[in-house]
């Protein structure tokens, strides 16, 4: 009788495998080395590791781009590298069986963390999947044979002639006799369902809860596949979210779950807040609307400037706050900037060389020539000016939190609502454009006066626009002539109204649930 010995696979072939290298050149030089296991392929040298990472990558993809199909009867190349599937387990619970191999032969690609190699191999889909960090390049059109949990034994002397399939991770020595195992095949439990990194309980009654949550999941992770996101739907994934979970905390009695609901709920808000600053859409059916300052904080910045306006004018009248609020908006980070006459006779000032002189006599404003001066300047050759009470203390601080990049955006909005064509053309007063201004800071999203659209009060209304009550209701009566106010009403305490469509992109919406204090508050 003969016995069969097993040297090797049948009719199989090594795995194919190249590594591309990036050495230094020597010490003190910042010059590389790229090569390559391959023999045919030349060393090259170049001047930094930069260069040399990007010829490395370069090298090893024309290798996979010539590089054939990976080949069904090629057998793991990966055992060398310490593969996870083939070396056994050190620990207490070391497995029965080191090694399973499986599934197509692939190409397979990994690389050094350090950017110092490249390798490129063939092996099984299995081992891939096992190695950190590899990826899959190409997958051989047929499945080959490793696809098989158990290796074959020997042959015994009853069949001298037939030689069993080996891996090439486990080699067989001769031996006699014995019927071929039967492979065991592996328990697989039933897939768990997941959402927020909890698992679904398979018996969470009532089952409606249970198919929602599911549903959940499933929505969640689809919606981290998306190549852009979509707020809105996020939104309404967080508020489903939300409510699902107090179902399930009150369900459970899990405090945990109720935590988990609250944070959704906040989410969703702070989702649909970014969605309508991205946008500038209205919430509900209302138009979009693109606004000249797109972002909450400066609205809330250009608030801050009124307050302070209000209570630091040095002179009485509304024309004295509106040369005032411009002028802090010119020197607001610094206490200095540049001024042209322009800037002076387009605010519809009855006499405004008299209140600059007025401003500077008190102290508030330093120029360095006469008012009239200031008054002849033009754009090429601008009069600089300076706010003394506005100029920042040792440490750096002032009466403004905002930077110097959005002073000139809050500067450049006031300047385009106070010159706005109607009511230029309509030559306003600087009290119109005053009350103009301060209404466009003190709406909601819809462009309605007040918070939640409730009106302003007099009393704050009239701290803002230093005028009466009669006078007011002249200069709302001159807004809406200039097509800025629709639906003003007047009463003994709020102004309730509509600021036009067409001027909605100079308003600052007031934030929900946000009440403006009065400015001595």
């Amino acid at each position: 009788m003969t016995q069969a010995a097993v040297d090797g696979p049948d009719e199989r072939v090594p795995g194919r495998r190249w590594t591309v290298r990036l050495d230094a050149v020597g010490r003190g030089s910042p010059a590389v080395r790229v090569s390559c296991s391959r023999p045919a392929c030349a060393e090259q040298r170049l001047p930094s590791a930069a260069a040399g990472r990007a010829a490395a990558i370069a090298h090893l993809k024309a290798h996979l781009r010539a590089a054939p199909a990976p080949r069904a009867e090629a057998y793991c190349a990966c055992r060398a590298d310490g593969c996870h599937t083939h070396l056994p387990g050190t620990g207490r619970h070391a497995r029965a069986e080191p090694w399973r191999c499986g599934g197509p032969v692939v190409l397979a690609v990994l690389t050094d963390r350090g950017g110092r190699w490249w390798r490129a191999m063939e092996c099984c889909s299995r081992c891939a999947a096992a190695t950190p960090g590899a990826t899959t390049a190409a997958t051989s059109r047929t499945l080959g044979p490793q696809a098989t949990d158990r290796p074959a034994p020997a042959a015994s002397d009853t069949g001298a002639g037939s030689r069993a399939p080996q891996f090439s991770d486990h080699r067989t020595a001769s031996r006699t006799g014995g019927p071929t195992p039967r492979a065991v095949p592996a328990r697989r439990r039933p897939p768990q369902a997941k959402i927020a990194q909890r698992v679904i309980p398979h018996d969470l009654r009532p089952v409606a809860l249970r198919d929602e949550l599911v549903e959940l999941g499933d929505l969640f992770r689809a919606y981290q596949k998306r190549e852009q996101p979509d707020l809105s739907l996020l939104a309404e994934l967080q508020e489903r979210k939300a409510r699902a979970f107090t179902t399930w905390a009150d369900v459970t009695c899990d405090g945990a779950l109720r935590g988990e609901a609250r944070r959704a709920e906040q989410a969703a808000a702070a989702i649909r807040l970014q969605h309508q600053q991205r946008t500038g859409g209205i919430s509900g059916d209302g138009p979009a609307v693109a606004r000249l300052l797109t972002a909450p904080a400066q609205w809330d910045h250009m608030r801050s400037v009124l307050a302070h306006v209000a209570d630091h004018t040095p002179l009485p009248g509304p024309e004295a706050r509106l040369l005032v609020l411009m002028l802090t908006l010119r020197t607001a980070h610094t206490g200095t900037g540049n001024l042209v006459g322009q800037d002076l006779t387009a605010l519809g000032l009855t006499d405004p060389e008299d209140l600059v002189e007025k401003l500077t006599g008190c102290g508030w404003l330093t120029l360095p020539g006469t008012v009239g001066d200031l008054l002849a300047s033009r754009p090429e050759n601008p009069t600089p000016i300076s706010v003394p009470s506005l100029v920042p203390d040792g440490d750096g601080t002032g009466p403004f939190t905002f930077g110097r990049k959005v002073r000139p955006k809050l500067s450049g909005w006031a300047q385009r609502v106070v010159s706005e064509r109607k009511l230029r053309k309509a030559k306003a007063a600087a009290g119109t454009r005053l009350l103009a201004l301060t209404l466009a800071t003190r709406t909601d999203a819809s462009g309605r006066l007040g918070a939640g659209g409730r009106g302003i009060a007099l009393d704050a209304l009239a701290a803002w626009v230093p005028v009466d009550s009669g006078e007011l209701r002249h200069l709302a009566d001159q807004l809406s002539a200039a097509d800025w106010l629709t639906d003003a009403a007047l009463t003994e305490t709020r102004l309730t109204g509509q600021l036009t469509e067409r001027v909605l992109p100079l308003t600052c919406p007031l934030r929900a649930g946000l009440e403006v204090p009065h400015p001595s508050q």
